[in-house]
């Protein structure tokens, strides 16, 4: 049996961040999911925003589950990661729960665009008439192109690790690893060709929400328009620019992420590991405060737990 090798500090440290934000990350996408489900079973029904949200919380507590269990694998037990078929099935889940979280987050946006702007457009009012017919679509449309990438990254890995596995001979785990990141430019590609397609739809979508808000702002000052409206619109202003920057060096670090010459910088892709398990947590942790149901439900439960942690 091949010895296993020792964990270094920097891995350690890696770990213990990506496991501190990779677990909250997980409980507030899944709260998400489970207030969602339990007013889907009590309505029997749940409208545009909330199946976008329930379809995002799932991609993403997914995404954050196998992103963690396969860096906690690299970095203690590389041996029993690349492996068959082990392996393949990690990468065909986080490339699917990835790409999905991606395109759903893209949906998201689309959705707000649409439901807030006031553009006078044909096309846009069509959109805006028919949007509940089109979410399901839209969904169904994201969650199959993330599964096709996920299949195509199974069979990317399917190849690779055999021709590494008979090349670097049985048991030699670190030389395969090592060779496992040289040669998946197929599926950094793959990835880097998603990222910029959704990324461009968010910006888009945002980009075009601001306007129609600072025009419609504009019009209320104009016209005297009560200070509540004015209060909401810069609220939703600021809400869409957060977003907006988040995304944005989100994106970066994605592309960091995926350019093999940064895995030499070993605090660059730590910086850029830190930032993404951090996003999904912490996006979604807006969208719940956002929210005013999922905000009220989850006070109350923490409200609950420090009642009985006094108790005790």
């Amino acid at each position: 049996p091949s010895r296993q090798p020792k964990v270094t500090s920097y891995g350690a440290m890696a770990l213990a961040i990506i496991t501190l934000e990779a677990f909250p990350g997980m409980w507030i996408n899944a709260f998400l999911v489970c207030v969602l489900c339990i007013a889907w079973v009590q309505k029997k029904t749940l409208n545009s925003n909330e199946k976008i949200l329930l379809l995002l919380g799932c991609s993403r507590f997914w995404y954050l589950c196998f992103s963690w269990v396969y860096c906690s694998l690299s970095i203690t037990y590389p041996n029993y990661l690349f492996v068959q078929p082990t392996f393949q099935l990690i990468v065909l889940f986080q490339s699917f729960s990835n790409c999905s979280n991606l395109w759903v987050s893209a949906c998201l946006c689309v959705f707000y665009c649409i439901k807030i702007a006031t553009f006078r457009n044909r096309f846009f009012i069509y959109l805006k008439v028919k949007t509940d017919r089109i979410v399901p679509w839209l969904l169904l449309a994201s969650l199959l192109s993330a599964l096709g990438i996920g299949i195509i990254a199974y069979d990317i890995a399917v190849t690779e690790l055999s021709i590494n596995h008979n090349s670097t001979g049985q048991g030699n785990f670190s030389k395969v690893s090592d060779k496992m990141g040289e040669n998946f430019f197929q599926i950094y590609f793959i990835y880097g060709l998603g990222f910029v397609t959704s990324f461009t739809v968010v910006i888009s979508s945002a980009l075009l929400l601001l306007f129609s808000l600072w025009k419609h702002k504009c019009k209320m000052q104009k016209n005297s328009m009560n200070s509540l409206s004015m209060d909401a619109h810069i609220k939703a202003m600021k809400s869409i620019l957060s977003f907006f920057i988040m995304y944005s060096i989100n994106f970066i670090f994605l592309i960091l992420s995926l350019i093999p010459s940064t895995k030499e910088e070993k605090y660059v892709a730590l910086l850029s590991l830190i930032f993404l398990y951090a996003f999904p947590g912490v996006h979604s942790l807006i969208v719940i405060f956002s929210n005013p149901k999922l905000e009220k439900t989850l006070i109350r439960i923490i409200s609950c737990v420090k009642c009985k942690d006094c108790m005790k």
